[in-house]
């Protein structure tokens, strides 16, 4: 049983552990994020195709890649393939977008800006309030997977309406995973910056790219 001078003394160093993982964690967010944008600039120049089912063969590969070696120095790198290959994704949906929409560069800044918005104010609110998120762990987990399956579904038997469903459920569960991650981190629930840092990322790109097709539907609609 732990008593309490102990765990005063605790106290401060878990504060500044906690401030060295949430620092860690954003810097190596940053520096993926701008190496996902390189990738996804190098990918529009070169006119890659669209990617199709081989995205999520590579993602969850990469993805076990990081997890098997989160605690090493190799964890960094493979952030970087990761995000890295899921930039390069994202090139040949942005040509698309602004070839075939009027207005496809308006509708691409203002999905960037919004997700940029979201993210921000969802990560201050965590960090300020220092309220625990953790109960809508469970929740949004099952969100994940039924809107992945719901996804599969929709690309399969060609629903759009159901894939703007699923868009929009991963708005809602994207914005979830930030706020979750970040208390996870703030609270120390969350001591690894290497799996922080993917989350968040993850949770920026499927917001990103959630919202790019929800406005597009809307731009294509009028």
């Amino acid at each position: 049983m732990q008593n309490y001078p102990a765990h005063v003394a605790s106290a401060p160093v878990s504060a500044l552990t906690t401030n060295k993982v949430l620092r860690n964690t954003y810097l190596l967010l940053g520096a993926t994020l701008a190496f996902s944008a390189a990738m996804a600039g190098v990918s529009m120049a070169l006119g890659f195709p669209h990617f199709g089912l081989i995205t999520m063969l590579v993602y969850f590969g990469l993805l076990f890649a990081v997890h098997k070696t989160q605690n090493s120095g190799w964890g960094i790198l493979w952030t970087f393939a990761l995000t890295g290959f899921l930039g390069l994704t994202l090139g040949p949906i942005l040509n698309v977008y602004l070839k075939f929409l009027p207005n496809g560069s308006q509708v691409v800044m203002t999905a960037l800006g919004a997700t940029a918005a979201a993210f921000l104010g969802l990560s201050a609110y965590a960090v300020k309030s220092g309220r625990d998120f953790s109960f809508m762990g469970g929740f949004l987990a099952v969100g994940a997977i039924g809107a992945f399956v719901l996804g599969l579904v929709a690309y399969f038997f060609n629903m759009p309406t159901l894939s703007l469903v699923v868009s929009g459920l991963f708005v809602i569960v994207s914005g979830g995973l930030m706020l979750y991650q970040t208390s996870e981190i703030v609270r120390g629930g969350e001591t690894n910056y290497i799996t922080a840092t993917v989350t968040l990322y993850v949770s920026i790109y499927n917001m990103f790219l959630s919202l790019l097709h929800l406005l597009g539907a809307v731009s294509g609609d009028d």
